[in-house]
């Protein structure tokens, strides 16, 4: 693929589709997790569920080193810059060691406070901390996986990564039930089998993407002088990265709010929640694999400076995404009391768990605009944008439903159709400025 000259349309769906069937495995990956704590009691699925916000500083920061390699790496490329790719890529490895033992150091010590600030059971917060003590000192496995993997997105080849999500989802199927219930002389670790299992099937991944980096044509290049550190080059990636980081890290910010309003509800409400969720993220797959792409190819386009196909790339993405979660909407909507039967039995979780779903079916059309929006501005190498839209979804939006909700005395359902509104005008705003951003300030950057 020729990412400088290609039809738009046909790139879009040729990087997107790879991109987005990995996801699928990944979040599937997920859904497994979920599905044997509801086996295991719908406590440790509550327990599952809640971890979720401190899981997703590690993935906030995968997030943040992804777009800053990709960016930076393929803005590299597209300048014809082959000694500055080089030299990004080596830091973004030297970048994610150093953040991955702060976010190691972070989770460790706060991981049992955030518990008790969600309104947490002592049983719940200990099946919680069990999963979690052993997943935040993989850290630096998740980091350099995806910092590896940043060179490869920045080239335009999504089709290895999506190989090794499907591997990771196929040994995590494999191991769960082995680590969890005891399998011959393996004693059954319950919760603490689940982070295990994620933990030996990242290491598979680590191995696989660092096979394929060793035997890139453009890596071969790399001399001693390339892992000399240069702390300009660490400054950029830092701010290209964090400040997406950061703000992606509001989501937990916004989970940690939510499940503490839900958990006034119970613990099942929180369950049912969480596993209504995971279905969330499956429909929003195609969303985050057309992000993907479009991060590649706009990175690429405007260090070229070919303007025109930058403007394309973002509107064709738009086009493509809200006509797939419509469609996305309508089945969910139609399955919302079906689905949650598969994550437990228990009639109050199904309950909540169908509740969410149907409103969820409402807000998915506004997501694909927020989303892709904020990978227009991170492959302008404008995160601090990006930044601003997150903290404003993820932090000021959850922060005003939940005062709303209290002083209304919301119930559950109540809350999540005040959360549709917020997300729905949040979308249509931000998709404003960006047209607003490609016809008077584009030219510039």
């Amino acid at each position: 693929m020729n990412l400088l000259k290609d039809d738009i349309s046909r790139l879009v769906k040729k990087l997107a589709i790879p991109a987005s069937v990995g996801t699928l495995f990944q979040t599937l990956y997920n859904i497994v997790d979920t599905f044997y704590a509801g086996k295991i009691s719908p406590e440790a699925l509550a327990a599952l569920s809640k971890s979720f916000p401190l899981y997703f500083i590690i993935v906030a920061t995968s997030i943040g080193v992804t777009v800053a390699g990709t960016s930076l790496i393929g803005s590299s490329i597209g300048e014809k810059n082959e000694r500055k790719a080089l030299k990004y890529f080596t830091h973004v490895i030297f970048f994610g060691i150093i953040i991955s033992l702060f976010i190691t150091f972070i989770g460790l010590f706060f991981s049992e406070k955030v518990f008790y600030i969600m309104n947490s059971s002592k049983e719940v917060t200990d099946l919680g901390l069990e999963y979690m003590n052993i997943i935040f000192p993989g850290t630096i496995i998740f980091i350099l996986v995806v910092a590896l993997n940043s060179f490869l997105h920045a080239e335009g080849d999504t089709i290895t990564y999506r190989n090794v999500l499907i591997l990771s989802f196929l040994l995590n199927i494999i191991l769960n039930p082995i680590l969890i219930f005891g399998f011959l002389f393996i004693p059954p670790l319950g919760v603490a089998g689940i982070g295990i299992a994620t933990l030996i099937a990242q290491s598979v991944s680590l191995l696989i993407i660092l096979i394929k980096i060793i035997n890139n044509s453009r890596i071969k290049h790399i001399t001693i002088e390339y892992l000399k550190i240069k702390f300009l080059f660490l400054i950029e990636i830092f701010f290209q990265s964090m400040p997406i980081a950061l703000a992606i890290f509001g989501y937990s910010i916004a989970a940690i709010i939510v499940f503490t309003f839900v958990g006034l509800s119970g613990e099942y409400a929180v369950a049912g929640y969480g596993a209504a969720t995971r279905i969330e993220q499956v429909v929003l797959l195609p969303i985050l694999g057309i992000n993907t792409a479009i991060i590649s190819i706009i990175a690429q386009n405007i260090g070229a400076k070919f303007l025109d196909r930058v403007e394309n790339t973002y509107f064709v993405s738009i086009k493509y995404g809200i006509f797939i979660m419509i469609i996305a909407g309508i089945l969910i909507f139609s399955l919302a009391d079906i689905v949650p039967k598969f994550f437990s039995s228990d009639k109050e979780v199904i309950l909540y768990g169908s509740i969410y779903l149907k409103i969820s079916a409402i807000i998915l059309p506004a997501y694909p605009i927020f989303f892709l929006s904020n990978g227009f501005f991170m492959a302008l190498k404008r995160s601090g944008k990006a930044m601003i839209n997150n903290i404003i979804r993820n932090v000021v939006v959850p922060i005003l439903s939940f005062y709303i909700a209290i002083t209304i005395g919301a119930d559950f359902k109540t809350f999540f159709y005040i959360w549709a509104i917020f997300q729905w005008t949040i979308s249509l705003l931000l998709f404003l400025y960006v047209k607003y951003y490609i016809n008077n300030k584009l030219a510039y950057v």
